[in-house]
């Protein structure tokens, strides 16, 4: 089976087709496509590296939801000063479900 390593977020991504998986939040309406440049392609023995991209491959996705993520805490502490703040954040992610990986 086909898969692709794609950049979104300032992360990347090892995809393969059929494949549903969280990012950070992309301006897009859901059930609308998004496409992605693939960095690296392989199936099977065979590997494309891009430099920095793979020329004529692209990475189609169907965005599935908009959501925020789990409570994340921030926590800050001074020993021995009394000091201690809580602070609590929560991302906003974008599910996506890969369609098809071309190239």
């Amino acid at each position: 089976m086909a898969y692709a390593v794609i950049k979104t977020g300032g992360k990347q991504y090892r995809v393969q087709e059929g494949m549903k998986f969280d990012v950070e939040k992309l301006d897009a309406e859901v059930d609308s496509e998004v496409q992605f440049d693939v960095l690296m392609v392989g199936e099977g023995e065979s590997l494309k590296v891009g430099a920095p991209t793979v020329e004529g491959a692209s990475v189609t996705a169907k965005v599935v939801s908009q959501f925020r993520g789990p409570k994340g805490i921030a926590f800050k502490f001074k020993r021995r000063k009394g000091y201690h703040k809580t602070k609590g954040y929560r991302r906003h992610l974008t599910k996506l479900e890969v369609t098809s990986i071309a190239g």
